[in-house]
């Protein structure tokens, strides 16, 4: 367990922050998935309640481990990894088209892409540590780049889009951090989205001059309805009725919530089930209509805490080392806030991304819990540096 020295040179306003945050998931859970089960209305936060007993469970274990001994380890973890990924495709079971889940008990499985994130974060940043200061020309970022782009890759094949783009996300913030000539990087990567941008454009395009009719519908690597979801916020009501659907309800359940929100419970589009997914992806819809601008003002002000308290961890922490797995994670976190609350509001893709702490999750939450273990040991570790 911890310590009296551990108490006392704990985060505590970053544990508060985790605390109301993972309390706020229990309540908004009671109501969202109040109807989904019959006879068991508080069947999900019952399961979620396990899974943040047993999270904290994990937080205290990840602790007790000096962060820094791991570094020995880091390409056994990534070897893991990669092996975890695979094993999705031999003992995975597939559910709404994907093949993501491990059964390891009746009724139970675990989200092997969920671990992945933590994994590649803890192996990347010794990758990167053993780099510093050789970051700098364009094929210096090559190695990296194929690093996490394998794993990536297995995560895709399932497929599972928005965990892939976290990767993405994650190898943007921690190549910063690690020291990437900022230039040179930002030009690659103005270049990729520039690439993107391109290759959706010519795909979708039926119309295009002469000279470029050689590039009409290019082919992408993709089926046409996974890249059918990802544009279709941009005019949900071009598909009302399929892909948009989500994004509609979404949207007419946040500007329903108005200034103070309908009431506990008071909501339509989740609580008569017109909204899909209102317990997972779409829980913030459901927090928004009920609980209107100011339920959404103060859960956001919590994430802000606990992210800058995140930040100011891996600002003081002691080595490059726990400097870039306290920026994975928060990179992490951050990208999971936006792209969520963005999918929710219409501005962005729905790419399935819970949001966290807050979606109902297994996997996802000891994930969490399991970044919240990392950080706080690297704040506890720094700290007896500090004061030795």
């Amino acid at each position: 367990m911890f310590d009296k020295q551990n108490l006392r040179n704990m985060d505590l306003p970053f544990v508060v922050a985790v605390l109301l945050l993972l309390a706020t998931s229990l309540f908004v859970l009671s109501t969202a998935s109040y109807n989904l089960v019959k006879g068991q209305q508080y069947y999900y936060v019952e399961l979620q309640s396990i899974w943040i007993i047993s999270g904290i469970f994990l937080v205290i274990m990840v602790n007790r481990i000096d962060y820094q001994k791991l570094q020995n380890f880091s390409w056994y973890i990534y070897g893991f990894n990669i092996l975890l990924l695979s094993a999705v495709f031999i003992f995975g079971s597939e559910a709404k088209g994907a093949t993501r889940w491990i059964p390891i008990a009746p009724g139970i499985a675990i989200q092997p892409s969920e671990f992945a994130k933590i994994f590649i974060i803890l192996s990347f940043a010794d990758f990167l540590t053993k780099r510093q200061g050789k970051l700098n020309r364009f094929r210096d970022f090559i190695a990296p780049f194929l690093y996490v782009l394998l794993p990536m890759l297995l995560i895709l094949k399932q497929p599972d889009l928005g965990t892939s783009l976290v990767f993405v996300a994650i190898f943007i913030g921690m190549m910063f951090i690690a020291g990437a000539n900022i230039r040179k990087f930002c030009g690659l990567l103005l270049t990729g989205v520039t690439a993107v941008g391109m290759a959706l454009w010519l795909h979708f395009s039926t119309n295009l001059p002469s000279w470029l009719k050689f590039a009409e519908g290019l082919p992408l690597p993709m089926k046409d309805y996974q890249l059918k979801r990802l544009t279709v916020f941009m005019n949900p009501a071009s598909d009302s009725a399929g892909d948009g659907y989500n994004i509609l309800q979404a949207m007419s359940a946040i500007g329903s919530g108005g200034f103070w929100g309908k009431g506990y419970r008071q909501g339509t589009q989740g609580q008569l089930s017109f909204l899909p997914e209102h317990h997972t992806d779409f829980i913030f819809a459901v927090f928004s209509e009920e609980f209107g601008f100011i339920g959404v003002s103060i859960l956001l002000f919590f994430f802000v805490i606990f992210l800058l308290r995140g930040i100011y961890i891996a600002k003081h922490a002691r080595d490059l080392y726990g400097l870039l797995i306290a920026s994975g994670i928060i990179t992490m976190i951050s990208f999971h806030i936006l792209v969520n609350v963005g999918m929710n509001s219409g501005i962005m893709p729905v790419t399935g991304i819970p949001l966290p702490f807050i979606s109902y999750g297994g996997s996802a939450m000891w994930a969490n819990m399991i970044s919240i273990g990392l950080l706080l040991n690297i704040n506890l570790r720094s700290r007896r540096l500090i004061f030795k």
